[in-house]
C-alpha cells in the first residue's frame, strides 16, 4: 500500500442516514468536538420527523433537511443508509459534492456496488473511502473496527483513529475490505439465522435444554448455556430486514466470482421471515430481549 504524506483535519462531518450506526458514530464524534451535522429520510415525514429532531438533538448533532445542506460544509460524509439505499445516496451525493471532500462508505454491500458509488463520488471530484465495519457497532460505539478501502483509505484512517475511531486502511482500491464484509457476513448472518431456526424449533419440540447443553459441550467457551442465543437472535429480531438486504448483497458478490449462493439466500430468507412473521403478530422488538419470550409469542396460536 502506497505511504500518503499529507494530514487530514476533520473539523465537520455529516451523516448520510441517522438509525443506529448513524447516530451513535454523530453522537460520539460531536463529544470530541467535531461540528456534525446530519439528514435522514424519516426528517421527510411527519409521522416520523419529531422523533428524528429530538434524536439528533440528544446527540448534539444537528438536522437539516436535505443531504445537499447537510453536507455542504462537512470535511468528511460518512454514508450509514441502508444496504438498498446504499447506492442511490452515494448518486445523489455526488451531484452536490465538492472537489476535495471525503465520501465514507460504511454500508454493508458488495465490492460491485461499492465501486459503482465510487464512481459517482469521483465525478464530482471528491474523494471516496470504503469501509467494512467488522463487528456490531452498538457494544463499542466509536472504537468498532472498520477496514478501510480507497486512493485516500491511509490518511483517512490515520485521522479517525486521532478522532478515537478504530480504523485500519487496508487497500488502495475499493472492493477488497467490502469482499472481506460480505465474506464474514455469510457465516455471521448465517450463524444467527441457523440459531433462530434451530432453537425455534427446538422450544416448540421441547427440547431446547437437552439442544443448549449438547451445543455447549461441542462449543463449550461460546456462551450457548449463557447469553450467545439472545444476542444472535435478538440481531435478527431488531434488524432482520436490513440484515436480509445485506445477505443479498453478499450473494451479488458470490455470484460474481462464480460462488452459488445457496447459504447467502437462505440466510437472507430466514431473516426476512422472521420480519414477517413478528408483523404479521404485532410483535414488536423489547429490550431486555428474550428469546424465549419471542419464539412463544410466534408460536401463540400455532398448531
Amino acid at each position: 500500500m502506497s505511504k500518503v504524506l499529507d494530514e487530514l483535519e476533520l473539523r465537520k462531518i455529516a451523516l448520510l442516514g441517522f438509525g443506529e450506526a448513524g447516530s451513535i458514530l454523530g453522537a460520539d464524534l460531536a463529544a470530541t468536538g467535531c461540528e456534525v451535522t446530519t439528514y435522514d429520510i424519516l426528517l421527510d415525514a411527519p409521522a416520523t420527523r419529531g422523533a428524528m429532531l429530538e434524536k439528533a438533538q440528544r446527540a448534539n448533532v444537528r438536522a437539516l433537511d436535505s443531504l445537499s445542506a447537510a453536507v455542504a460544509a462537512a470535511d468528511l460524509v460518512i454514508c450509514a443508509v441502508t444496504a438498498t439505499a446504499s447506492a442511490a445516496v452515494a448518486a445523489q451525493a455526488g451531484r452536490v459534492l465538492r472537489p476535495g471532500q471525503i465520501f465514507l462508505d460504511i454500508n454493508s454491500v458488495s465490492p460491485a456496488t461499492k465501486r459503482s458509488s465510487a464512481q459517482a463520488i469521483e465525478a464530482a471530484g471528491a474523494h471516496y473511502v470504503e469501509a467494512a465495519v467488522m463487528a456490531a457497532v452498538p457494544p463499542q460505539r466509536l472504537m468498532v473496527p472498520m477496514l478501510l478501502g480507497g486512493p485516500r483509505a491511509v490518511a483517512l484512517a490515520q485521522a479517525l483513529r486521532r478522532l478515537g475511531m478504530s480504523t485500519t486502511a487496508l487497500a488502495d482500491e475499493v472492493g477488497v475490505a467490502s469482499a472481506v464484509k460480505m465474506c464474514r457476513s455469510i457465516l455471521i448472518k448465517g450463524l444467527e439465522a441457523l440459531s433462530l431456526e434451530c432453537l425455534w424449533a427446538a422450544r416448540r419440540l421441547g427440547a431446547e435444554k437437552e439442544v443448549l447443553a449438547s451445543l455447549h459441550g461441542t462449543f463449550p467457551t461460546l456462551g450457548w448455556e449463557a447469553g450467545l442465543p439472545d444476542y444472535l437472535i435478538s440481531r435478527a429480531a431488531e434488524h432482520g430486514r436490513r440484515r436480509a438486504a445485506e445477505m443479498r448483497e453478499v450473494a451479488l458478490t458470490l455470484e460474481e466470482v462464480g460462488v452459488e449462493p445457496t447459504m447467502a439466500l437462505a440466510t437472507a430468507a430466514r431473516q426476512d421471515a422472521l420480519i414477517d412473521a413478528m408483523a404479521a403478530r404485532a410483535i414488536d422488538y423489547e429490550q431486555p430481549f428474550s428469546w424465549r419470550a419471542l419464539i412463544d409469542a410466534l408460536n401463540s396460536g400455532s398448531s
